[in-house]
């Protein structure tokens, strides 16, 4: 799957925390927020537009231990994604080691798996 196409799939996944948000759904709004990193980890400005947005949504909802676990992340980020060393599949939450893989939820798997050209 080309960057374009998994770009996509991050901005609908934004549109459904945006949607899940405004209807209060928090459960659903992290849900989508979750997969959104883990479409964008892979790539910069997404990765680190994922943990702000995070973040901001910590912040809102003042989930402290969340507000904490976004601003670690944050630091975190950039390096990751400089030397390559991410935690493939990770929901980038702060209920998660920063550093563990997870496996990619079942209909995600294939997508990243292709775009990757192998299994991460």
């Amino acid at each position: 799957m080309a960057k374009k196409d998994i770009i996509e799939l991050i901005e609908a996944e934004r549109r459904v925390f945006r949607t899940a948000r405004q209807s209060g759904d928090r459960a659903l709004a992290w849900t989508a927020l979750e997969r959104e990193h883990i479409l964008g980890q892979g790539f910069f400005g997404p990765h680190l537009r994922s943990h702000m947005t995070m973040l901001g949504y910590a912040v809102e909802t003042r989930d402290g231990r969340e507000v904490l676990g976004q601003v670690i992340r944050l630091s975190l980020a950039p390096l990751g994604n400089l030397t390559g060393r991410l935690p493939w599949g990770n929901t980038g939450r702060a209920n998660v080691s920063a550093f563990a893989p997870m496996p990619y939820p079942d209909d995600l798997s294939e997508v990243l798996t292709i775009s990757s050209g192998e299994a991460r």
